[in-house]
């Protein structure tokens, strides 16, 4: 029963993703179909943001450090209500990929070396998803399944309809493998915490450290601050987000999907939290202690122990609705990647070909994509190190966006400063040379500069983030001081498109345009001055941002209540 419940899902789910995209002829509405509602908006946002990989880093972060451990999904939580005010600009851009976005503001060198780095940043991701997923099947079959064959199948089948489909196809399957990922975020928990003796008995079977949201060790507030810090630099600098705001039919779809969808997100982190602190504790009830436990497969195995003794094609539908969050993120991930390097890369060295061939490249530039991430998976050691790696290479360009956003003089040789210096000072930390340096300064110990993971001494990864921010920021200013001022003609096309509203049903003739029509770009300044552009912002913003930050305190205050 489990096998046919499984059988039926994959097959059905790709017949509708290759129906779904049956019209996609060109790049356009492959890479960018701007045609849906705020329901499809946002379990697209959901579908594409969450994934079955979380479910193990959070599971993994807590089978380690206890409650705290929710923090390598939650360091997003107060970036969530910025999406209500990043939204709307991302669907201004009326741009088919951010690399778009990057040449206008800058130059066609910036776009291609955004390009580059987004197009690594979602193999990585595509790999980290493929290792979680890779790790929770084989714990939850038995070993029956091994995981690198698990890796294969999963990323054979999304590729099939991603690359058939297109955008349309991945956001249709996104609708239904969204509900499948709610199900599989709550599924085990009522079971494993009625095992456990509920809250009562995860009280009183582990240490109270670990009933803490900070942990005294690595996830301190320090931790949670800079790793919320970078995922808002970063979010911008994500390829995928351009597709999660820009296929709304106008900028308030984009709005609804891409907030309410990451708080669905946040919701179920907090399912995967409490499944996986009910598993610890129900584990110490049988004698095995935390530290015994294989961090990566705790979810899996809690599904191996409990699902198979419910109803027959239980385990089946938690395996197929796991698939179901990798699958709805990969797809997007894969196409956000093969529009980057078609669009951006490929176009500009091969122009004034026929759109069949760019759509031709940009299928076969999603499986050598998919394929890259593969490797990555079977490379990292394990799920939490993959989501670190992650986390670190998108705010190298995000500063650069940013800047650039709301400083005039922010120049393309200022983003290539930023960009390279970033990354060489992130490299630079995790030197075996620097990382000794580091640890024999007086004030090591006392500020924690050093901290020692799986016996080998590193940078403390909140310290880390300061460098190579702040060294990417200093740069990319310093250089935009001294380089030549990018043309004043081409900036006030990047502020007038930002600052005019999308038009339902507006066509656009070409990426980073205003279409022909619309309404004038000028807008009441916030300040303006210096080189600022800083807009007034509206009172729909503000009320949607309040609003965002009411869900947040709601969120944290529930999960805390729980636990006093």
């Amino acid at each position: 029963m489990d096998l046919f419940v499984l059988v039926v899902y994959l097959a059905g789910v790709t017949v509708l993703g290759i129906w779904a995209g049956r019209g996609a002829l060109g790049t356009g509405d492959f890479f960018m179909p701007r045609r849906f509602g705020k329901l499809m908006m946002l379990m697209n946002a959901f579908g594409t943001g969450t994934a079955s990989d979380q479910a193990v880093s959070v599971a993994s972060g807590t089978a380690r450090s206890g409650l705290s451990g929710i923090w390598y999904q939650w360091v997003w939580l107060f970036v969530t209500p910025f999406y209500w005010l990043i939204a709307p600009l991302f669907r201004r851009f009326r741009a088919v990929t951010t690399a778009d976005v990057y040449a206008l503001r800058f130059d066609r060198g910036v776009a291609g070396l955004f390009a580059v780095v987004g197009i690594a940043s979602l193999m990585v991701k595509t790999g980290l998803l493929l290792k979680g997923t890779g790790a929770l099947i084989e714990a939850c079959t038995g070993a029956s399944v091994n995981a690198d064959a698990a890796i294969l199948i999963t990323a054979a089948l999304f590729v099939l309809y991603g690359t058939l489909g297109g955008l349309a196809g991945a956001i249709v399957t996104d609708a239904v493998q969204g509900l499948l990922t709610l199900v599989f975020s709550f599924m085990l928990l009522p079971f494993v915490l009625s095992a456990a003796g509920g809250i009562a008995g995860i009280e009183a079977s582990l240490d109270p450290a670990l009933l803490s949201l900070v942990a005294p060790e690595k996830i301190t507030g320090f931790f949670i601050v800079m790793m919320s810090l970078q995922a808002l630099i970063g979010i911008v600098a994500q390829p995928f987000v351009m597709g999660i705001c820009g296929a709304g039919k106008t900028e308030f779809e984009g709005r609804v999907g891409m907030m309410f969808g990451n708080f669905l997100k946040r919701l179920c982190t907090i399912a995967w939290c409490v499944t996986a602190i009910a598993g610890v504790a129900w584990y110490a009830q049988q004698g095995i202690a935390p530290k015994a436990l294989d961090a990566d497969r705790l979810y899996g195995d809690l599904a191996q122990a409990f699902l198979p003794q419910l109803i027959p094609g239980a385990l089946g539908l938690f395996v197929a609705a796991m698939l179901a969050g990798v699958m709805s993120s990969c797809d997007a991930y894969m196409l956000s990647s093969a529009a980057l390097f078609t669009q951006n890369i490929y176009r500009p060295l091969r122009s004034g070909l026929a759109d069949t061939h760019y759509l031709l490249v940009g299928r076969i530039t999603s499986v050598l994509v998919v394929i890259g991430g593969i490797l990555f998976a079977f490379w990292v050691p394990n799920v939490i190190k993959a989501l670190e790696i992650w986390f670190m290479i998108a705010p190298m360009m995000g500063i650069s966006f940013w800047i650039g956003l709301v400083w005039r003089p922010y120049t393309a040789l200022g983003a290539w400063a930023s960009t390279l210096t970033g990354f060489g000072v992130w490299f630079g930390t995790t030197r075996p040379a620097f990382v000794s340096w580091l640890g024999g300064l007086p004030v090591a110990d006392s500020w924690r500069l050093v901290w020692m993971e799986r016996g080998e001494m590193v940078t403390y990864l909140p310290w880390q983030i300061v460098a190579y921010l702040c060294a990417a920021t200093f740069a990319g200013l310093i250089v935009s001081a001294v380089s030549r001022p990018t043309p004043a003609a081409q900036l006030d096309r990047f502020y007038r498109l930002i600052r005019t509203p999308v038009q339902p049903g507006e066509h656009i003739e070409a990426p980073c345009t205003v279409p022909p029509g619309s309404e004038s770009g000028e807008r009441k300044a916030l300040f303006r001055g210096m080189g600022f552009e800083m807009p007034m912002i509206s009172l729909l913003s503000v009320a949607g941002f309040v609003v965002g930050w009411l869900c947040v305190g709601l969120m944290i205050g529930v999960f805390w209540l729980l636990w006093q």
